[in-house]
């Protein structure tokens, strides 16, 4: 069974991680991030009291 010579192997390993490296950009820079609503949960003191 032939062997590869080290030399492919670390031609391979660049590939594979420029790929890597290109998905993970496309994936990240595809969608834009919501704007945060001006809403904000008000939490009532009630909700707060520990009912024993």
């Amino acid at each position: 069974m032939p062997q590869m010579a080290p030399i492919k192997w670390l031609m391979l390993f660049i590939i594979f991680s420029i790929t890597l490296m290109m998905f993970c950009m496309s994936n990240y820079f595809s969608l834009m991030p919501k704007s945060p609503s001006p809403l904000k949960i008000q939490l009532s003191q009630n909700s707060m009291n520990w009912k024993w």
